[in-house]
């Protein structure tokens, strides 16, 4: 059975939501990254990285949110386009995109944002604009379809809602009714909806 290693912040919301969309047996081992868990030695040994999520499938360890959805899905054969090398192409580039884009902004914003010891406003305009621009981006893409990949449900759309579901605390302006980026907005409302998606 898989050791799912999990604090309850975006990255490890995408593994959450592929193992409960497939029903794919797992033991959930919390991780209080506040209490700096994910310092072990214990831990580290699995992602020396020492962040979560991670995970252990038996003698094979996975770390990083996104080599651990591409592994699920190889391994499980769900939530994936057809094999053809364009689809391969697009859902790795839009992985990617959310790995080094949506994902470091994000986060930085949040950081700058929130959390700052000392107010940093160049800092605060940098990574809000990123952030901005990274979700102008998904909801420009959205615009003509209801998922990343057209008219299926993949893995792509998990790991966006990881994100997703947080981006009203990253971009105040994505917050209730008048949200701005209405597909990007809607595609995060559809995603909640989904029965795996509420049990997180």
């Amino acid at each position: 059975m898989i050791k799912f290693y999990f604090h309850p912040s975006p990255n490890p919301l995408k593994i959450a939501l592929y193992l409960e969309e497939t029903g794919e047996p797992y033991e959930l081992i919390p991780v209080d990254t506040r209490k700096g868990e994910q310092h072990s030695d214990a831990f580290k040994a699995i992602n020396p990285n020492a962040k979560t999520p991670a995970m252990l499938d038996d003698d094979v360890r996975v770390f990083d949110s996104n080599a651990m959805l591409l592994y699920l899905a190889e391994k499980i054969g769900k939530f994936v386009p057809a094999d053809t090398p364009k689809n391969k192409a697009e859902m790795y580039s839009w992985l990617m995109f959310v790995a080094t884009g949506i994902g470091p902004y994000c986060g930085q914003a949040v950081h700058f944002k929130h959390f700052a010891p000392k107010p940093n406003d160049y800092a605060v305009n940098r990574y809000d604009f990123e952030a901005w621009r990274h979700w102008q981006l998904i909801n420009d893409h959205l615009a003509n379809q209801p998922y990343m990949m057209g008219n299926e449900y993949t893995i792509v759309d998990m790991s966006v809602w990881g994100w997703a579901r947080v981006a009203p605390f990253v971009l105040v302006q994505m917050l209730g009714k008048n949200c701005p980026m209405s597909n990007a907005c809607s595609m995060k409302s559809t995603r909640d909806l989904r029965r795996s998606a509420r049990k997180l």
